[in-house]
């Protein structure tokens, strides 16, 4: 007979979960592993919320296991680490991604890229090497191999760092992949939410130009003067499109809602790049022809790899870049995502684990 998840293993933990397609999270006791020779074990203190955990809790990608909990911005202090364990020491502030493990052997881990691996093994609704269900970040504690542990600068907050285990990296990764790390070119940021909002810091600190390219008129003066854009797009005026036409290297789109890609190819130059980060939940028409005659590239990119991570973070630590964050209580999650799927938010939430987490 199987045993129950606060049965499955020897240290008690607690969290919030997802039951079924609805979403709604409630309290859920389960367990973690003991503590092993190369784990460090985490206290989570702040959980941010992404669009996937959104899609994952209602099943919008027909792949989701219940019961789930969900979260894969973890930042938190170490509370044990194992005998072999280097890189942290307890009290250390240590953060999580979207991935606890990965296969360390193939050409993807060897370079680095440990997100791309084939067997790579998710934070929450994915099974661990031993055939446990992993349960995320809505909850107590965490234990994880040290390789896949990040470490956090002293002068970022914890609560507005969370974010770029996720939303930071998945915009730095193909922003310095693509050519977009250093100074002089023109990028272009579709949608100001919870990536967009990091790729317009990380796009100034790496000194670029940039476009903000929404379908809301009401972000302009955000855009310009707080975030530090230079420019700022209405997609849905054809004039303002049109004036565009051929301006910019790159576009970054971070967008999880369908929308159409051809306005958007028609703003790159020859050779120009239209990188996609978001994830509809429909497959995109792509128009060949606008690619045909400017010889211009559509791509896609996840995440990023541990070293590319902990690269991105001390980059951030460097520049003081952080998430925006709303910082919302654990009972308040069910109603943080309501207004997620709504898009009703700057620009990212996050749970304050630590002081609000309770079980009766």
């Amino acid at each position: 007979m199987s045993k129950s998840p606060e049965e499955e293993h020897p240290q008690k933990a607690v969290g919030w979960a997802a039951r079924d397609p609805s979403g709604f999270l409630s309290p859920f006791k389960f367990s973690r592993r003991a503590n092993g020779d190369n784990d460090v074990t985490i206290r989570i203190l702040y959980c941010g919320i992404c669009h996937s955990d959104l899609h994952c809790i209602r099943n919008d990608w027909a792949s989701s296991v219940y019961p789930m909990v969900p979260g894969h911005e973890i930042a938190g202090v170490v509370t044990e680490v194992g005998c072999y364990v280097t890189k942290f020491k307890v009290g250390d502030k240590a953060g999580l991604g979207c991935f606890v493990g990965s296969c360390r052997s193939c050409d993807n881990c060897a370079q680095d890229l440990e997100n791309y691996c084939q067997k790579n093994i998710l934070t929450y609704n994915s099974v661990y090497y031993d055939g446990s269900v992993n349960y995320g970040g809505f909850s107590d504690i965490i234990v994880v191999d040290q390789h896949f542990v990040i470490s956090f600068p002293d002068n970022l907050l914890l609560e507005a760092a969370a974010p770029l285990l996720c939303a930071g990296i998945t915009v730095y990764s193909p922003m310095k992949y693509f050519g977009f790390g250093e100074p002089g070119k023109h990028l272009g940021v579709v949608g100001l939410g919870g990536l967009g909002h990091m790729a317009v810091k990380f796009g100034k600190a790496f000194g670029l130009k940039i476009t903000v390219i929404s379908t809301s008129a009401s972000k302009e003066k955000e855009a310009l003067e707080r975030l530090g854009a230079d420019s700022f797009l209405i997609s849905r005026d054809p004039d303002q499109m049109q004036a565009a036409i051929g301006t910019m290297d790159g576009i970054l789109d971070t967008v999880s809602a369908n929308h159409s890609l051809q306005p958007l190819l028609g703003l790159l130059k020859t050779n120009g790049k239209l990188i996609m980060v978001g994830a509809p939940d429909k497959p995109f028409e792509v128009p060949v022809f606008p690619l045909l005659m400017g010889r211009k590239l559509v791509a896609g990119s996840g995440t990023g790899g541990l070293k590319e991570t902990q690269e991105m973070v001390d980059f951030a630590g460097k520049h003081n870049i952080t998430a925006d964050v709303e910082v919302v209580s654990m009972d308040y999650v069910n109603t943080a995502m309501e207004r997620l799927a709504k898009g009703d938010i700057k620009y990212r939430f996050v749970v304050d684990v630590g002081n609000t987490l309770t079980v009766s």
